[in-house]
């Protein structure tokens, strides 16, 4: 017999539950951005100033250290780790590239079918489960995402990293920086983009290097083809001024107004401790709400490993294991579009190429409230699909 669950009343005041872009921070809106800088080329002294504005409120912000460069990329964040990993993978030296999800395990196409590299190790484990980082050997470099962005599987720690350790790390953070405190000692090469964790608008990467990933880029010339997007030497040396505002190709400085204002917001409420505290607050209420229903569970079994971002959970039961694989898949897809045509909830379906799940972003720029309004809509949702199933 199906249980009856009443319509609820409360609707979340704002619906976007996406994982990227994400919704923008509250209270934000057109009116918010400055506008000196449009029209205006971003080689203007006005254009190149407000792109140096926004390198700098990010290195502030995440605690960068002063001697790490901070460098505005083109092609969000896969330009930015993209040209990371053509820049500094040397075909001579072993290397790593650790997945557990969609867009690691690009980067392992990547290393494979692109790069070419012949000591190469793979790892790679299912949704969310993490690899056993412990057998990468110190001295590969490592390319790895710390948080799954379509798997809700984030590392523990970075304990598998040694210090000064010999090969080079490239870290493609998009979906954890502002959320969750990287381990910059630990760093070569992280990257990420606006439209994550910020709610900014996309397009645009971060890219962030060590003195010991300079040093790389300075002293290795890639064999293969290098396409002018990735290029950051000029002569040698390491192109600085892309670090200070002189974009390799055209920005767009009203995104970067949209970055500007995003990141004035997070200074304004207290930082990155701030971030991390309303995200911890989100995840808490949706995770919680997952282990107390009984048909449904996280994507990620370890609590350890569970992300306080793109929070990952799929349905089990005796209902739902009794369907076929097709309507399973149908599940989210109608919870999603039923809470859509109501103005309830708005892209939180499961990657596409996931387990068939539901996909809440949990991030700093969500209100808390807007969460907990949200989890009696998809259960009444569940109902409506089931009783009709």
């Amino acid at each position: 017999m199906t249980e009856h669950v009443s319509e609820p009343a409360l609707k979340p005041d704002r619906p976007q539950f996406s994982s990227g872009p994400t919704v923008k921070f509250p209270g934000w809106s057109l009116d918010k951005l400055h506008t000196e800088s449009l029209g205006r080329s971003h080689r203007s002294a006005v254009g190149k100033a407000r792109l140096k504005y926004a390198i700098d409120l990010s290195k502030e912000l995440l605690g960068i250290p002063d001697d790490y460069l901070v460098g505005i990329m083109p092609a969000s964040d896969t330009g930015a780790i993209e040209a990371a990993m053509w820049s500094m993978l040397d075909p001579a030296r072993p290397a790593t590239v650790a997945a557990w999800e969609s867009f690691g395990n690009v980067w392992i196409q990547d290393a494979v079918k692109q790069l070419k590299l012949p000591r190469l190790q793979v790892l790679d484990a299912d949704y969310g489960e993490i690899p056993d980082l412990a057998q990468i050997p110190q001295e590969n470099d490592v390319v790895f995402t710390w948080n799954g962005t379509t798997s809700g599987a984030r590392i523990p720690d970075t304990d598998w990293l040694a210090e000064g350790r010999e090969g080079i790390t490239i870290n493609d953070a998009t979906s954890a920086i502002f959320a969750q405190e990287m381990d910059w000692p630990k760093l070569d090469a992280t990257t990420y983009s606006w439209q994550k964790v910020m709610g900014s608008e996309a397009q645009h990467g971060m890219l962030i290097l060590s003195p010991k990933a300079v040093e790389r880029i300075e002293s290795y010339d890639p064999e293969w083809p290098l396409p002018k997007l990735f290029r950051m030497k000029k002569g040698g040396k390491i192109n600085t001024g892309i670090f200070e505002g002189a974009t390799i190709n055209t920005p767009s400085l009203l995104a970067t107004e949209d970055y500007i204002a995003a990141l004035e917001w997070a200074k304004s409420i207290g930082g990155r401790t701030a971030l991390f505290e309303r995200a911890d607050a989100n995840a808490k209420v949706l995770t919680d709400w997952i282990e107390a229903t009984p048909w449904l569970r996280n994507m990620v079994s370890d609590p350890a490993k569970r992300t306080n971002t793109g929070v990952c959970f799929v349905f089990q039961g005796e209902w739902y294991d009794g369907l076929s694989d097709e309507d399973k898949a149908g599940v989210p897809k109608t919870i999603v579009k039923m809470l859509e045509e109501r103005g309830v909830g708005y892209d939180f379906n499961g990657y596409r190429d996931a387990p068939p799940s539901l996909r809440v972003w949990c991030g700093g720029t969500v209100e808390q409230e807007d969460v907990k309004r949200l989890l009696p809509w998809i259960e009444w949702a569940y109902h409506q699909v089931k009783a009709g199933a």
